[in-house]
């Protein structure tokens, strides 16, 4: 083992040690990067900062990020969610556990038009948990739906993630959308079925809404989906629909998407000059954060690599000659693992690309490779100790304690297991869709 190969087990390890003891992971990543890199390369590894800056700033499909993230953010400010829910809530009422569809169907929808996850927690945990708590809900059920649907977000297209994780793996952003969707209609069905199934096995889980909180008559219930779900399919349209058929490019698609959410606001008499720079304050935080952190960490994979350690431990589990289920199973164990200290940023980033080259080695189908990761990664927002979303949903759901929001979400981690499992098992589940849509 070289010198170099050391240095970058050394810089590896201490990038975790700089995550775990808190430190912001974009300069974490860079001030590692300059010290090692100049250490084992010298005045190289400066060269190769400059040109893994300029190759990142040249990949067209990143100017999509800030686009959508804006667009999850006036969504947000427009009131349309309210809609939504509320309409679901009535034309539900009567149904046991009708405030739990009426959440995954919620977000489901609006999972489509935002991956933005604190965005989507948040404002669901604000609509429903005041009305579980009045209905005398569960509350780690309760819990546990919102944070799952609220999730949903950062699989079903378009998603910023997905947009991240297209030009990372090096495969087409469309097809990766299109790989997707079925896998993230297969979870919010497993999530609709397992809680219509707890409430029919004990009702006093998600008994029926009482009759203060239900429609005056069926066209009360009829009218308010209708309001809030029409707006919702046209953006929808706008956005997924063009990218997918080929009309419009991620970045087209996100930008029509942007423009077709803020129109909604004005429509919905919505806007106003503070919503706006609220929304773009908001964009420009997160877009930012996205995106120097992918700078930074193709930054340190370019050292990380150059000083030989990304090769010496691709070439190693190279030489254990494991099948090719064996490596995506190795594979989906690590970024699983990984899911519950970290997020999905720093995953797809900085461990994925060490184990591309084995899984191209290993003549793997890398669209279903990106779609089972992008299964496998949306546990890290269910994950403890990490697991944002329950902060997230705590934040505005205070009555519940943090021990009732784990044990809810637990509970739907388990069913993303299954998710995974089954897509791993029938490939056809995530490249079905591309194949008809492309090939």
């Amino acid at each position: 083992m070289s010198f170099g190969v050391i240095l970058g087990f050394a810089q590896l390890a201490a990038l975790l040690a700089g995550i775990f003891a808190g430190f912001p992971i974009a300069f974490t990543l860079i001030v590692l990067t300059v010290f090692f890199g100049y250490l084992g390369l010298g005045g190289r590894a400066f060269d190769l900062m400059v040109y893994q800056s300029w190759g990142v700033m040249g990949t067209e499909t990143l100017a999509a990020v800030p686009l959508f993230v804006f667009m999850g953010y006036i969504l947000e400010q427009a009131g349309i969610m309210e809609r939504l829910f509320k309409g679901f809530q009535f034309t539900l009422a009567r149904v046991p556990g009708a405030l739990y569809i009426g959440v995954l169907l919620t977000s489901t929808i609006f999972a489509t038009a935002t991956g933005i996850i604190g965005a989507s927690v948040t404002l669901i945990g604000m609509l429903a948990a005041p009305v579980m708590t009045k209905s005398n809900y569960d509350p780690a059920l309760s819990a546990g739906t919102i944070t799952a649907g609220g999730t949903l977000g950062i699989l079903i297209p378009p998603s910023v993630m997905l947009v991240v994780l297209g030009p990372v793996v090096g495969v087409s952003i469309p097809k990766l959308f299109a790989a997707c969707i079925l896998p993230g209609l297969l979870i919010t069905f497993l999530f609709l079925a397992y809680t219509l199934i707890r409430c029919w096995i004990n009702p006093a889980l998600g008994p029926a809404l009482p009759e203060a909180e239900r429609p005056a008559s069926w066209k009360v219930a009829a009218r308010e989906l209708a309001i809030g779900m029409a707006p919702m399919l046209v953006l929808i349209g706008a956005t997924l629909g063009s990218i997918l058929t080929g009309v419009a490019t991620p970045t087209e698609g996100a930008g029509m998407g942007a423009a077709g959410a803020l129109i909604l606001t004005i429509l919905y008499g919505r806007f106003t000059m503070g919503r706006l720079r609220m929304a773009l304050y908001q964009t420009v935080i997160v877009s930012s954060m996205i995106l120097f952190l992918l700078l930074a960490s193709n930054m340190f994979g370019a050292v990380f690599n150059r000083l030989g350690t990304g090769p010496w431990i691709a070439n190693l589990l190279v030489s254990w000659d494991l099948p090719p289920f064996g490596v995506v199973m190795a594979l989906m164990v690590v970024v699983f693992l990984l899911g519950w200290p970290l997020e999905w940023a720093p995953i797809v980033f900085i461990f994925l690309p060490i184990f591309l080259p084995i899984v191209q080695e290993a003549g793997l189908n890398l669209l279903w490779i990106s779609a089972l990761v992008a299964v496998n990664l949306q546990t890290a927002f269910l994950s403890p100790p990490v697991a944002m979303a329950a902060y997230y949903l705590k934040a505005v759901a205070p009555q519940w304690h943090l021990k009732q929001i784990y044990s809810g979400m637990f509970q739907f981690v388990g069913l993303q297991v299954i998710a995974l499992i089954l897509v791993l098992a029938f490939p056809a589940i995530a490249l079905w869709l591309p194949a008809v849509m492309f090939d």
